[in-house]
């Protein structure tokens, strides 16, 4: 994969185009959720007008269906606006379709003008450079997802089922030929937590995950960002993957996911 493709092509204002990076690991004609993602969360940040004093510190996602492999479009719009918070609607609906497949709500908080004591709690996650470079689990196709990011685990591994501990780095920008920034990093990396902590055998089981919520307290600094995820399932077949994000420097947020799990 040529390092200068993307996740998307650029077509127009709120037009993007997706490539086979987007591609995920269960449908040729689907993209993995966190591409989309990171595409919702840059267009909250790119409202036209927006206020540039607000950093997002909360996202959460609800992806009503698969996000096809195609063009799509993205809009956004003020929900409510106050003296400290924003809060903004994004949706991403393919060319052609009647409504939107992925939906997402962004609380942006402002930043304080004077600096405040910084308060960090968790412990810092062991680099990417002692980390283990480990494959996805068997993908059918050739390119995707599974070859747009770099994956190194500290713990655990996508063919080991439970809590897993991954530094992973996208390898292509989210836009051809655009820069990176450091909510991209995140928000395509944040998906990923479901098959970093895998509770069941991926042969046996399929746990999907509707919806998806990111909670920042600063943005990652650097190219990697590590996914410390676990997940716990009932036997009513409802799972909660509860993770907690990092960069090099320590805990940046954390991630949850609500799981429809079921034999195959």
């Amino acid at each position: 994969m040529d390092a200068d493709d993307g996740f998307y092509e650029r077509l127009d204002t709120g037009r993007f185009l997706a490539t086979e990076a987007t591609r995920g690991p269960w449908d040729p004609r689907a993209q993995h959720a966190g591409p989309p993602a990171a595409l919702l969360g840059r267009a909250v940040e790119e409202r036209p007008g927006g206020r540039t004093d607000l950093r997002l510190a909360r996202i959460t996602y609800e992806i009503l269906r698969p996000v096809p492999i195609g063009a799509l479009e993205i809009t956004a719009s003020v929900l409510r606006s106050g003296r400290g918070t924003e809060l903004v609607e994004a949706a991403l609906t393919p060319e052609g379709a009647s409504g939107p497949v992925m939906l997402a709500r962004a609380l942006r908080i402002r930043v304080a003008e004077e600096p405040v004591p910084a308060v960090a709690q968790g412990a810092v996650v062991a680099p990417p450079g002692e980390a283990a470079s480990a494959p996805f689990f068997p993908v059918p196709w050739e390119r995707g997802y599974h070859t747009a990011v770099e994956p190194r685990f500290v713990a655990g591994a996508f063919v080991e089922p439970g809590p897993g501990t991954c530094w992973m780095r996208m390898r292509v920008p989210l836009v051809a030929g655009e820069e990176v920034r450091p909510l991209d990093r995140v928000l395509v990396a944040a998906d990923s937590a479901n098959g970093i902590s895998a509770a069941l055998d991926y042969g046996s089981f399929v746990f999907l995950n509707g919806d998806l919520t990111v909670h920042l307290h600063r943005h990652p600094v650097g190219e990697w960002v590590c996914v410390e995820s676990r997940t716990s399932v009932d036997p009513g077949g409802i799972g909660l993957v509860d993770a907690r994000a990092h960069d090099e420097k320590g805990p940046i947020g954390r991630i949850a996911q609500s799981l429809f799990v079921a034999p195959r």
